[in-house]
């Protein structure tokens, strides 16, 4: 048997559209068995797909064809943390669990960077499912197939407070309101950003994020999809947020907040139960581990 664990991710960061993400400490595990036939459940009782149109399991049937072996079945339990279609990379999790345990079950015939590849390429993009792998804070980039990414080290301590709505927002909708080209002067609002965002967490220079997180070419778009959305970006800033921004596609919002502050979290709660009482900010880490799969 294979157990593989795979955190939650929080892709864009606001500027850094789908190339800059960063791995958190809210995780899926899913375990795997060989079998005759497709055996799927979940701990929750959850209502998931239990055939081959369970994700999880088409990333895992993926790996077998490319390795050119048969599958005639799976055995998969799921328990997962990580709520679906909230902008905290659900599918990718889903998707890194299917390759990590097909390839554990094969003995390893993938190797991290084919892992990579894979992942981003059944995504369509890297900035999920490269911090899901290697953890920690990610930029890539996908190109003919192939992932170009760096982890880059953070310096200084911080919290990502997520706020996680009671409703959901598909990417598929959130992807569909976005203009299908953009000005000369937002790509280059956005390339700043996004290579301030790298530089200022990796020098500890956080006083940047207020302003490295701005964004133009998709935030702005997606804000009318997500009620009380900037509400609620507006609000983690005037709490003291060096930062916020829409995770993912969205609904969920992050507010990137100094470690130091301790009262930030109860601060949030009380005020999104006063005030927005359809939000519930919870404190999330940095992963720096990514994925894992182990033999059980």
């Amino acid at each position: 048997m294979v157990k593989v664990t795979v955190p939650a991710t929080s892709a864009n960061m606001g500027s850094g559209y789908d190339s800059i993400g960063i791995a958190l400490d809210l995780y899926n595990t899913i375990t795997f068995e060989e079998s005759d036939r497709i055996d799927i459940s979940d701990v929750s009782g959850a209502d998931i797909p239990k055939d081959e149109n369970n994700l999880i399991y088409q990333c895992a049937k993926k790996v077998y064809d490319i390795c050119g072996k048969s599958l005639s079945g799976l055995k998969i339990v799921e328990d997962c943390a990580i709520p679906q279609t909230r902008g905290l990379g659900s599918s990718s999790a889903c998707t890194v669990a299917g390759i990590l345990g097909a390839n554990a079950l094969l003995g390893g015939p993938l190797d991290e960077q084919n892992v990579l590849d894979l992942a981003a390429s059944i995504e369509g993009h890297p900035d999920n499912s490269t911090p899901a792998i290697l953890g920690g804070f990610c930029v890539a980039l996908l190109e003919y197939g192939k992932v170009w990414s760096v982890r880059v080290p953070m310096n200084g301590k911080v919290d990502f407070i997520t706020f996680i709505p009671n409703f959901e927002l598909s990417t598929e909708k959130a992807r569909g309101v976005l203009p299908k080209t953009v000005a000369h002067h937002d790509a280059v609002f956005n390339l700043s950003r996004a290579a301030l965002l790298a530089g200022s967490l990796t020098t500890g220079k956080l006083e940047n994020l207020g302003v490295a997180v701005g964004d133009c070419l998709h935030q702005p778009y997606r804000f009318d999809l997500i009620p009380n959305g900037r509400d609620v970006v507006h609000a983690a800033k005037a709490m003291g947020a060096l930062g916020a921004f829409i995770s993912g596609a969205g609904p969920s919002i992050i507010a990137i907040v100094d470690a130091h502050d301790k009262t930030y979290l109860s601060r949030a709660q009380m005020y999104c139960q006063q005030n927005f009482p359809a939000w519930t900010p919870i404190c999330l880490h940095c992963d720096e581990t990514g994925a894992r799969a182990e033999i059980i």
